[in-house]
């Protein structure tokens, strides 16, 4: 029987959870058809406290001891939250420059909606929508840039570009070409969660145990990228907020979000905007979820989750800011 091993966040735990700003000295066990139980980390598996505890690697930005957030660029005419609004080459460079100023660390850069019922977007389109922004960007700014992208050949044009991370909602499954440039290329890669495309993917929301289920697939997945020569100190893992999740698969994720640091990669959570946000707080309006966005952000965080992806990075910086003041 699989165990699976949450650290339970503590202020004066024993033991800094990643490198990061968490701290714990016990362990939920999960075991599937089982109660969960909890034991002190000393007396789990070496390799399992291991995986805990090992400082996440510096992907390009000044390191995982702090939280990073990385801003969202979505060079598309169909994004659920804002499409259309930085589809033009001077729109979306002026949006990065402007996440850059409010304090970003990452910037992602997209040309293919991935909202529920998302129509497939050929190469050359998207080719197209990013690369431009991704040349022109990666003269101005210092920062990191991602390429959000499931097509080898636009991660190969963008990296050409000057894109230093790829961020795929596949996780490597949509291209069989993609591992292979990802390993020729060095770039972080990020694999997330999502149970099909996002044409179809909310047809597709049925779980035996989403936890464990999302913990295993990325498992799964960081397995298939190390058997293509790619680095685990390379890769992201992202358990796909939204993808193929019912209200309360998200709420379960995020409450067990601290179970993924059992990985041994950093954790990345994309759930700036999503539609659970407006259910839960009335905001049926993408833009007005910028309060609740900032909300989960900071429970993420709570968690020791090392990359926030959002749409509103101004109050996300300040609202993190002023979290860890508090915090000491």
């Amino acid at each position: 029987m699989t165990h699976y091993y949450r650290p339970l966040i503590e202020e004066r735990g024993q033991f800094l959870l990643a490198g990061g700003w968490c701290r714990f000295s016990q362990i939920e066990i999960l075991e599937r058809g089982t109660e969960p139980r909890v034991c002190r980390a000393v007396d789990i598996p070496e390799e399992a406290l291991l995986r805990l505890t090992v400082p996440r690697p510096d992907l390009g930005t000044d390191g995982m001891s702090r939280p990073q957030v990385m801003g969202i660029v979505n060079a598309t005419p169909d994004s659920f939250s804002d499409g259309g609004q930085f589809d033009s080459l001077a729109a979306a460079m002026a949006h990065a420059q402007t996440m850059q100023q409010d304090g970003a660390d990452i910037i992602d850069i997209g040309g293919e909606s991935t909202r529920p019922g998302a129509n497939y977007v050929d190469v050359a389109d998207e080719i197209t929508r990013t690369v431009p922004a991704v040349t022109g960007l990666r003269q101005e700014i210092a920062l990191p840039l991602s390429i959000d992208t499931r097509k080898a050949g636009v991660a190969e044009a963008a990296v050409a570009a000057g894109a230093d991370w790829i961020n795929d909602v596949s996780a490597l499954s949509f291209d069989e070409d993609m591992a292979r440039l990802v390993a020729r290329s060095g770039a972080p890669i990020c694999l997330m969660h999502a149970p099909s495309d996002p044409k179809t993917m909310q047809q597709h929301t049925t779980y035996e145990d989403v936890l464990l289920d999302v913990y295993d697939y990325l498992a799964t997945r960081i397995e298939f990228a190390l058997g293509h020569a790619i680095a685990r100190k390379k890769i992201i893992v992202d358990p796909g907020i939204g993808f193929g999740k019912t209200l309360e698969h998200n709420l379960v994720l995020l409450r067990g979000l601290a179970l993924f640091h059992g990985l041994g990669c950093p954790i990345l959570l994309g759930a700036s905007r999503k539609r659970f946000i407006g259910t839960i707080s009335g905001a049926e309006q993408a833009e007005d979820r910028m309060p609740g966005s900032v909300a989960v952000a900071l429970a993420a965080v709570a968690q020791g989750a090392q990359i926030i992806r959002v749409h509103d990075v101004l109050p996300t910086v300040q609202a993190l800011k002023l979290w860890a003041a508090v915090r000491g």
